[in-house]
């Protein structure tokens, strides 16, 4: 009887297991900003308050659901251009703009949990989203510090690792942390950081920094189910 209990209790738990692992949403993150997050005080008092008010964030799912939908294979990108300088201490960056990407190649229950899942995930950054476009997101992720995210007609970033030639004055750190709960973040070096969409009524490129994050996320899956 004992070990019959044991048994339906092993199967139980194991049952419960995977419907939580199927259900959790796992993915990769890449950020880049108009200042450098990975640099020395120096360098960061200088570019204070005069950069880094803009920010590209972009999330791929690996796989899992949000709200009742599977998300797996699609992307959400996210422009936010703020008041200060993101991160600052000293200065707050609301209010803030957004503009939101959803991946084409999504359903339109699927492009209503990626556009609820960037807000989770960016809080405050997306409270005041100033436009929503569709389009196709290309997300590329490969060693540590290597990403692209590419949407046509708006958005072009790449990073690369860094590299011993990318310490400049030897007193660098990771100076901002990243916009959005993530783990194992890695910043990288900025080899294009443009946005070229007129929602803001102005664009910006600003590659060559060492501006950017590659990281993981991941998120349990959101109980409100989508209509």
């Amino acid at each position: 009887m004992f070990t019959t209990l044991r048994t339906i209790c092993t199967l139980v738990a194991i049952a419960t297991a995977s419907v939580a692992a199927a259900g959790e949403l796992k993915g990769d993150y890449l950020e880049t900003r108009t200042c450098d997050v990975y640099t020395g005080p120096c360098f960061a008092n200088g570019e204070g308050g005069l950069a880094g008010r803009e920010a590209v964030m972009a999330w791929r799912v690996r796989g899992g659901s949000w709200q009742g939908v599977d998300l797996s294979g699609l992307s959400v990108v996210a422009v936010v251009k703020a008041s200060a300088t993101l991160g600052d201490p000293y200065a707050t960056p609301y209010p803030a703009r957004a503009v939101v990407i959803l991946d084409e190649a999504a359903t339109a229950r699927q492009r209503t949990a990626l556009a609820n899942l960037a807000r989770a995930r960016a809080g405050e950054l997306l409270e005041d989203v100033v436009a929503t476009h569709v389009a196709k997101v290309d997300a590329f992720f490969g060693a540590p510090g290597q990403a692209s995210v590419f949407v046509p007609g708006l958005v072009d970033v790449r990073t690369r690792p860094l590299g011993h030639h990318d310490h400049i004055c030897g007193n660098e750190v990771v100076y901002y942390p990243p916009l959005s709960p993530v783990t194992d973040a890695v910043p990288a070096y900025t080899l294009a950081n443009r946005f070229e969409g007129d929602d803001f009524r102005s664009t910006w490129s600003s590659p060559f920094k060492r501006s950017a994050f590659v990281a993981s996320f991941s998120a349990g899956a959101e109980t409100q189910a989508v209509d």
